[in-house]
Formats: structure tokens, C-alpha cells, sequence
């Protein structure tokens, strides 16, 4: 066999090959500044007041405004900011007037059934024959006889917009102001203007579904808002409402595109792209799905993705309305994370969307249909829903020692881990008292504002926002050092608060165990150091958690940590050379603890030479188990460590019996 080798890369071609995964250019919009919430001791209750007056004006049922706002943007305002779909306020109103034309459906790269910017059209009789557009605030202004740019800047303005708009889609279906929430299926469904059946059905069965079980919620801005629970209502099923490609992998009640990653040579000399064939789970399970953002509008990524000389992923899931697109299948081995072993072993979901401007493109329908194909992946794949398994490109471990620095940072510290999990039917939460062994990063997303800097110039802080993530000091005081990464900046530079600088973060949903307390602060370990955080007893940003841990096997000092786990030398067959081990530049000392959900089996796949079926995996003995180690995860060979039960209080772990490898 061809000894695998690294495609090589065509002269004046930036990319990031089979291994790492897109750079996108965050210049590409101008950072939005959104407005902090309030300082107010006690939230307020003036949207509560302005739903309930607004629904009685326009004869709207209370509960379909309140649900539709909150499918819409959870309630958030982010007054005067739009988001990148034109739309503001909390309920989303799109302004017209401000929005770019889509592109024309014969646009170059066009997904089976649309343009490159659009979903497949509405068939013109699939809603009734009734024409489609988005919550308009230019005709709310003229509904409710207010200027355009105050349903812009005013909460309460833009609610009543909100109701005018519901209204008149009910009128116009020919349906009676019904207080029945119910009978206003058909006119949720128009609301967002979404130019698709499926998608259409799947929103508006969010918005009955919040109905159904009722929702709380302090908004970022402060406000104080509550629907109560109405049982009687009963979401409708949604199925898909025109044919799929083959191809296509998607729940149905989800609408979804295929847009094909090529597999083809580039050259002579066997270089190729942009992915690799195989064969899972058969050949090998699949154990990870890997969140990105694009740091690139969705038109220039589908260009990016259809070049054989780029990289590539699974599925890319657009801002404006979470409209999914597949590019790779399943099956094969898409080159997005950066490191080949979790290539092999994942599928990869981009989403449009810039770290630095979290308001503007991580939306609400976005989240929604993400977590709908990330559930849909999971249960077909039998992935579980945690941490260690559903995690950032900014979780992905390096390769390689080497590697370590070019590792990407999506999707950064505004991606709400915690309301993502919720809706993955999986929520974070503590599994045990709050002096556990173990503790759950797990800070309140829109309270908990730590200070970043970059999101507009170096050094300039970014606007107030909420955050996943919880930064750590070397020493129970604010003032301390930040916890340095020896590995991300070799040459010893200290970390920053910049919003791509990991080196001092842990992020919402991981577990560490605990190193210690004191006070209003906590140590874990982590990347071989005790790192202190601030988590008070009143606004914890962690809670007590139950689970395994591992530690260096009795008589052994330090044990090495890896990026990937790899066959011993005895499983490589005749004709393919073994991998080089490249253990991480950090020490895990004896007497320190690290969190583990699961024991992998190791393995290697040469999928470096261009063939017309998947090249064999190499799978071996060695048995490893994947650590929750810094902010990213790591690996430890199961013969180098005891493994040890968390236990409810703090005080000596309990050694698991045998220590033995299991999931």
C-alpha cells in the first residue's frame, strides 16, 4: 500500500485541508453593539403588561402572541439592533426597507430545490394560496399608525406591531378572532415569512409547543416575563411537504437541502478533496457531532465547500431561519475539526454566524433546527447528550503538540450552551449536592456577563453580553493571574481577555473535578493546574455533579495526555506505517482528578490516498478514556490510570472495582 501522505496544497490556494476546518473573516460585517441589560436589582414587567394590553387591543389570544415572541427571540429586544435577518425587537418584525434582495433562484451553487441563498420555494397553493411574507414592520407601522423606526427601538411599540400583524394574517385566512389558541395555527405559521412548507409547520409547532408547557424567562434586557402552561393545546405533526434528494439525512420534520462536497483528485501527483469516503458506523462508530460557526456568510461557505482544494462538513444550518443544507454523508469523513481522529469519529454542523456578533446571527430558529438535527443525529447514531460527545470546534483537542496553536475558537463564549441543551431534550443540571467531587460549569447565560475584548479592534471591549463561558485565575482572587496555556502560546505569553483567547476559559455544560475551595471560589484541575473561578453560593456558575473521574495509576507520577488515541505499533498491518505519537505539552500529575464519560477504543484510518472505497481502519488493543482536560478534550491510556466515583461530599474519591474501561 501507498504510504499515506498529507494532500499536498495547489501554489496561491489558502486552506486548511483534511484536518482542520474553514477560516472564515470575521471582517466581513462590522461588529453590532447590543444593549446591556438592566442594572436593576428587580426585573421589570413592562413587556408582560405590553403582551397583555397589545393581545386585548387586536383581539389576539395572549398566549399566541407570547409564544410567538418567544419562538421569535425568547422575549430578548436588543432595542434599535437588528438581527442579520433585518428583524427587530422581540418579536422579530422584519424591516423591509433595510433588507438586501434574495439572490435570483438561478444563483451558481444553488441546492437541489433553491438558490444558494434561499430554501426551496412554497409551492403557491401549499399554504392555502395565500401569499408569504415576513412579520413586516413596515406594514406593522401602518397597522398600528406608529413610526416605522420606534417598533424599531420601543419593546412595547414592537409587540403591538406584533398583534396588529397576527390579526390581520386571521382576517385575511377568512378566520374569526378566535380566543381559541388553536384556531390560529395557519396564521403562526406566516408569521416569520418562511418561503418553505416544512419549515413553516416546524416553527409554528414551536410555538405550541411553548403554549403547551408554558415558559419563564428574565430577558436580557431585564424584563420579567411569563406564560402560563395551557395543556389543551395539542402541536400539530409536521412531515415533510416536497421530495428529498436521496442523499439528504435530516429529521422530517426539518427542511433540508443537498449540496454536494465533491470527492475528486486535484492533480496528478493523487492530491485530492475535499473529503473522505467511508463507511460508518460499520467501519467505525461515529462517537462526536462537532458545532461550528461559519466566521462566513452562508453564499461564500457553499462556494468554499463545492472546491475540491477547501474544506468540508456535513451540514451547514443558515441564521435567518435555520434552513439546513448537507454536503458530505454521514457515512464519510468530512475535514472540519481540525484533527483527523475526530473526523473519523464525528459529523460536522456549521452555522452561519461571526463569535463576535452573537445577537445579530446566533438566532432562535437557528438554535431550534440545529438541536432538532443534532437529536435526530444522536439517537440514529447512538451518540450520547453530553458534553464530551456534543461539542465546539473550540472543544476539538490538538492532534499533535505542534498543532496546538492553530486550533480554531468557534463558536466562542456567546454560543448558549445551556438553552442548546435544553433544547436538545437533555438539560444541564447538577447530579449532586453542591460539595461534590465533581462540579458542572453551568452560569445563568444572560446574567452572567464576564468582560471580553476584541469583538470590534484589539483590546476595545465588547459590548456587554451574555456568556457560556467562566474564566480562571490562578490564585481565589480577582485580581490574580489568568491560568496560563503552555501549549496555546508556547513562548509564554500570558492569556488574555480576548474574546478568541481560550487559554483561560471553561465553558457551560464540561466537568472538571475539583481541586479545591475557598470561600466564594473553586479549583479544578485543569490541563494540570489548579485553576480558581468565582462561583458564590447566590449566583453559582457551577453545580455539584456525579460521575467518574481518573487519576495516575498508583506508583506512577505523571502519565502523558494525547490529542487523539492512537493503535499501539503491533496493529498496524504490513505496508502502513505507524502514526507518530505526539503526546500534549501539559503534565497530569499524580494526585490529579479528571472528569470521564466515556472509554474509546483506539484506532487510525490512512485516508491520505485518493481510492474509489474507503480506505481500512486500523484498530487496535489499547483501550484509552477521553477527558474533560482544559478547555479542550484530551486522551489517557486506561493503563495509565484509576479510575474513581465522585462522591456527594467533598473528601477521597471511592476507586471504581478493577478500573476498568466502559462506557
Amino acid at each position: 500500500m501507498r504510504r499515506p501522505t498529507a494532500p499536498r496544497v495547489p501554489n496561491g490556494v489558502r486552506v486548511c485541508r483534511r484536518s482542520a476546518c474553514v477560516i472564515g473573516t470575521a471582517a466581513l460585517l462590522a461588529p453590532l453593539l447590543l444593549s446591556p441589560m438592566s442594572d436593576d436589582d428587580a426585573p421589570e414587567q413592562h413587556l408582560q403588561n405590553a403582551f397583555t394590553d397589545a393581545a386585548r387591543e387586536y383581539h389576539v389570544p395572549r398566549s399566541v402572541l407570547m409564544g410567538v415572541s418567544y419562538v421569535q427571540t425568547r422575549w430578548d429586544a436588543h432595542p434599535g439592533s437588528p438581527s442579520v435577518a433585518g428583524g427587530y425587537g422581540p418579536m422579530h418584525l422584519v424591516d423591509t426597507s433595510r433588507v438586501p434582495p434574495a439572490p435570483p433562484p438561478a444563483a451558481a451553487g444553488a441546492p437541489h430545490g433553491g438558490s444558494a441563498g434561499t430554501p426551496a420555494a412554497l409551492d403557491p397553493g401549499a399554504l392555502g394560496g395565500h401569499a408569504v411574507r415576513p412579520a413586516d414592520l413596515q406594514r406593522a407601522a401602518r397597522l398600528t399608525d406608529v413610526p416605522a423606526g420606534r417598533l424599531r427601538t420601543d419593546p412595547t411599540a414592537n409587540v403591538r406591531g406584533g398583534a396588529a400583524l397576527l390579526a390581520a394574517m386571521q382576517r385575511q385566512l377568512g378566520k374569526p378572532l378566535s380566543n381559541n389558541p388553536m384556531d390560529w395555527w395557519e396564521a403562526v405559521e406566516r408569521f416569520p415569512g418562511t418561503p418553505d412548507v416544512t419549515s413553516a409547520a416546524a416553527y409554528a409547532k414551536d410555538v405550541f409547543s411553548v403554549i403547551r408547557k408554558g415558559a419563564h424567562r428574565t430577558t436580557a434586557e431585564g424584563q420579567e416575563v411569563s406564560l402560563p402552561a395551557n395543556p389543551a393545546v395539542h402541536p400539530r405533526t409536521v412531515r415533510p411537504q416536497k421530495p428529498r434528494p436521496k442523499e439528504v439525512e435530516c429529521p422530517a420534520e426539518l427542511s433540508c437541502d443537498w449540496l454536494a462536497a465533491p470527492y475528486e483528485e486535484i492533480d496528478e501527483d493523487g492530491d485530492y478533496g475535499n473529503h473522505d469516503l467511508a463507511d460508518r458506523p460499520r467501519d467505525q462508530k461515529i462517537e462526536y457531532i462537532v458545532i461550528h460557526d461559519t466566521e462566513a456568510k452562508l453564499p461564500s461557505m457553499f462556494a468554499t465547500v463545492q472546491d475540491p482544494t477547501e474544506v468540508s462538513w456535513h451540514y451547514s444550518i443558515r441564521s435567518s431561519d435555520g434552513h439546513v443544507t448537507q454536503h458530505v454523508r454521514t457515512k464519510d469523513e468530512a475535514w472540519h475539526s481540525g484533527n483527523q481522529f475526530v473526523n473519523a469519529r464525528s459529523i460536522g454542523v456549521e452555522h452561519e454566524g461571526f463569535l463576535k456578533q452573537p445577537g445579530t446571527w446566533y438566532t432562535e430558529e437557528m438554535y431550534r433546527a440545529s438541536a432538532r438535527l443534532v437529536r435526530y443525529l444522536a439517537k440514529k447514531y447512538d451518540i450520547p447528550l453530553d458534553r464530551q460527545h456534543i461539542f465546539g470546534h473550540d472543544n476539538v483537542p490538538s492532534p499533535t503538540a505542534d498543532s496546538i496553536p492553530e486550533m480554531h475558537d468557534d463558536p466562542g463564549p456567546y454560543w448558549d450552551w445551556r438553552h442548546y441543551f435544553d433544547l436538545l431534550g437533555a438539560p444541564l443540571k447538577a447530579t449532586a449536592g453542591p460539595d461534590s467531587d465533581m462540579v458542572t460549569i453551568l452560569p445563568d447565560y444572560k446574567t452572567h456577563q464576564p468582560v471580553f475584548t476584541g469583538c470590534s479592534r484589539d483590546g476595545a471591549p465588547c459590548p456587554k453580553h451574555g456568556s457560556s463561558a467562566v474564566r480562571l485565575h490562578t490564585r481565589p482572587n480577582e485580581n490574580a493571574p489568568l491560568i496560563q496555556d503552555p501549549g496555546r502560546k508556547p513562548n509564554g505569553e500570558d492569556s488574555t481577555k480576548d474574546v478568541n483567547d481560550l487559554g483561560s476559559r471553561v465553558s457551560a455544560g464540561q466537568t472538571f473535578a475539583v481541586a479545591g475551595r475557598s470561600g466564594d471560589w473553586t479549583a479544578i484541575w485543569f490541563q494540570g493546574q489548579e485553576a480558581w473561578f468565582k462561583n458564590p453560593k447566590k449566583q453559582p456558575t457551577a453545580v455539584g455533579s456525579a460521575g467518574r473521574m481518573v487519576t495516575p495509576r498508583e506508583g506512577l507520577s505523571e502519565i502523558p495526555v494525547f490529542g487523539r488515541a492512537l493503535p499501539e505499533e503491533e496493529a498496524y498491518p504490513e505496508g502502513v506505517e505507524e502514526e507518530p505519537e505526539s503526546p500534549l505539552p501539559y503534565h497530569l500529575m499524580a494526585g490529579q482528578r479528571y472528569v470521564t464519560q466515556a472509554s474509546i477504543d483506539s484506532s487510525y484510518v490512512p485516508r491520505s490516498t485518493f481510492l474509489d472505497t474507503p480506505a481500512a481502519v486500523v484498530k487496535g488493543d489499547e483501550q484509552y478514556y477521553e477527558i474533560q482536560f482544559g478547555h479542550r478534550l484530551a486522551y489517557v491510556r486506561s493503563s495509565d490510570v484509576d479510575v474513581l466515583n465522585a462522591t456527594a461530599a467533598a473528601g477521597p474519591p471511592a476507586a471504581e472495582d478493577g478500573g476498568s474501561p466502559g462506557r
